[in-house]
């Protein structure tokens, strides 16, 4: 953990001082060269091995800019949960105590107030509470805004983001995610790989002539995954595409899937405009035409 936390300062404190600087995908290394009496001086020796033979697993390492700005969006994601805890913490409150409420109105800002002044059996020792989560609430709405607010305004994210929301069903969020947390999209070699990163596909195992997928890997940009699929959701009520992918793959008996369908397509519609870099529309004319 405390190399995860420290590779990106370790990173930037060499590369002004050294002609290339790689960083060890520490999973795939451990596969390759995992020995049975370990020591820093015979993981030294394993990593040169692999460096000096061209063999050696790399890290994709984001620019610096983008490392920034990436663990600002990262920290709004942060404020989101916390967000959400506090939320469940309110309706955990009133349901202890007894209180019936209006579930889709309990958050509006007219209705809490009425329940608190209102209803009789919120003694004067569970108000302070309420009031003090539902602060914490606003407070962490306003934050979480006022950051969103700053990374699309931005002059090194602004263009590529506009590009992106192009697409129908990706708004802001899932712009800057895709952008933050990918960096480059042309480390991507096909959109297969890009599928896999996000975490959207399960292994294949193939035995006999017989294949069977396997769960969702670990093996991914969580981050990334849990943005894709949440936007997933609500994609069938924004795009007649999507809605209709939805539709196909539900009919076979399984939402879930379904779901996960519709954020594999996004990707491609992702990677597609990002590659070309022009909007949407652009990138759907011109297909239509070539085909």
């Amino acid at each position: 953990m405390e190399a995860t936390i420290f590779t990106a300062w370790i990173y930037d404190h060499l590369q002004p001082h050294e002609a290339a600087v790689k960083v060890a995908h520490p999973l795939m290394l451990r596969a390759i060269a995992v020995p049975k009496k370990k020591n820093d001086r015979i993981d030294a020796k394993k990593i040169a091995d692999c460096l000096r033979c061209d063999f050696l697993p790399e890290c994709y390492m984001a620019s610096t800019e983008i490392r920034e700005r990436r663990r600002t969006l990262r920290y709004r994601n942060l404020l989101v949960r916390q967000a959400v805890q506090m939320k469940n913490k309110i309706a955990v409150l009133l349901m202890e105590a007894g209180v019936s409420y209006n579930k889709q109105k309990l958050h509006k800002v007219g209705y809490f107030r009425e329940l608190l002044a209102t209803n009789q059996g919120i003694d004067e020792g569970l108000k302070p509470l309420l009031r003090l989560c539902r602060d914490t609430v606003v407070r962490l709405g306003k934050t979480e805004s006022a950051l969103v607010r700053s990374l699309q305004r931005d002059s090194l994210l602004v263009e590529r983001v506009e590009r992106l929301m192009s697409i129908p069903a990706v708004g802001p969020i899932t712009a800057l995610t895709w952008e933050l947390e990918v960096g480059e999209v042309q480390r991507f070699s096909s959109i297969k790989k890009a599928i896999s990163y996000c975490g959207l596909c399960g292994a294949e195992r193939s035995s006999a002539d017989i294949s069977k997928r396997m769960p969702l890997s670990k093996q991914r940009n969580k981050h990334l995954q849990t943005v894709l699929i949440e936007a997933a959701k609500m994609a069938p009520r924004n795009s007649p595409e999507l809605a209709m992918v939805y539709e196909q793959e539900k009919q076979k008996g399984n939402a879930n899937r379904a779901t996960l369908a519709v954020a594999r397509k996004m990707v491609a519609h992702l990677v597609a405009v990002d590659r070309r870099q022009k909007g949407f529309l652009v990138v759907e004319n011109e297909n239509r035409t070539a085909g």
